[in-house]
């Protein structure tokens, strides 16, 4: 009942936001971002109470709120995107919204550039794997075939996994001011408020930030230390590095009608191969606190099933007294967690 109120909140603050797309190609510029409460200040107002008109109080508290909230941003410390006085207001309409300084939904020639050397690299090195374990095993195509297969599905499994530790780190803790990761964090907590954003980035502006961590010095670093004796293990990690790259391009389609994305995209969604509309969507309802993986969304049922992800927080708390963002939404999720109550309630 819990999670249809908050899709229902959810709803009412985004307006339109199933309305068509503007201009992919359109320039944005930063712009200030105001907390949603100003667009509840008609429910509050009472004649009885307030001398001014209706219109006069409204304009006001307006003021009042954009005072309050002036100089609001994502490299604040203590802020989180989604919370209320964040000072982020969701947008109205099915629009783009850039939340992080010199962050752009244009493509560059580096980005390009970055991209297609990342994923050329990185399919070299699966290549070379497999060839070398086919010269170990003196030619046996099907040893060879079977190992390979069976390596990449583990590979896949643990990506989704992977991707889902590191969906619920940047959603639950740090901001813009974070160190090294502060970009990813903003990015992801502001994915809340302006979710469609994503929608407009073409593929090499969407994935091309995850090439810095699970990218050429990376993959290259692994392969080093498992050796020519290990190609299985070399396989392994170029696969997974490769599906933690995708997982956020899997992620924007996700957010895309069947309409706007391959045949082949919606037929891989409703294998499960990568993560479909409806799972991730669970997601997005308020206080976010499950459904963390995007790369198939394999994991996400046992993941939230156990409180793998309460249980986490629990212990980041015990070490370091620090809340996690999903607590601060749902005071609900703090209590049970607190208590050791773990498990996600799917039903709610």
């Amino acid at each position: 009942m819990k999670r249809f109120i908050g899709a229902f909140i959810i709803k009412l603050t985004s307006a339109s936001s199933c309305l068509a797309f503007t201009t992919p190609n359109t320039r944005l510029s930063l712009q200030p971002l105001l907390s949603t409460v100003v667009e509840e200040v008609d429910t509050v107002y009472t004649p009885e109470s307030n001398h001014l008109s209706p219109e006069a109080w409204k304009e006001s508290t307006q003021s009042n709120i954009s005072q309050e909230q002036a100089g609001k941003s994502y490299l604040d410390d203590g802020f989180v995107f989604g919370l209320g006085d964040s000072g982020l207001k969701r947008p109205k309409g099915k629009v783009a919204s850039v939340v992080v300084e010199s962050d752009s939904i244009e493509t560059t020639p580096f980005q390009r550039g970055f991209v297609t050397s990342t994923f050329t690299f990185q399919a070299l090195l699966a290549a070379n794997a497999i060839h070398t374990l086919f010269e170990q095993t003196s030619g046996n195509v099907v040893y060879t075939a079977l190992t390979a297969v069976s390596t990449v599905l583990g590979s896949w499994i643990a990506a989704d996994f992977g991707a889902g530790v590191l969906h619920w780190s940047v959603d639950n803790y740090g901001n813009g001011r974070t160190p090294i990761m502060g970009n990813i964090i903003a990015a992801f907590q502001g994915h809340h408020s302006a979710p469609w954003t994503i929608t407009y980035r073409g593929f090499c502006n969407n994935v091309h930030k995850l090439c810095i961590p699970f990218g050429i010095p990376t993959v290259a670093a692994i392969n080093y230390f498992a050796g020519p004796e290990n190609p299985m293990v070399s396989l392994f990690f170029t696969v997974f590095c490769a599906m933690e790259i995708m997982s956020q391009e899997f992620h924007k389609w996700s957010h895309l009608t069947k309409n706007e994305v391959p045949g082949i995209v919606n037929k891989f969604q409703e294998l499960g191969i990568i993560i479909g509309r409806v799972p991730h969507a669970q997601h997005h309802i308020a206080p976010y606190d499950g459904n963390y993986c995007i790369v198939s969304g394999i994991c996400n049922e046992k993941l939230d099933k156990s409180g793998f992800f309460r249980w986490m927080e629990h212990q980041i708390y015990k070490i370091n007294g620090v809340e996690a963002n999903a607590w601060k939404l749902d005071a609900v999720v703090r209590e049970r967690t607190l208590r050791g109550d773990y498990k996600l309630n799917l039903s709610e």
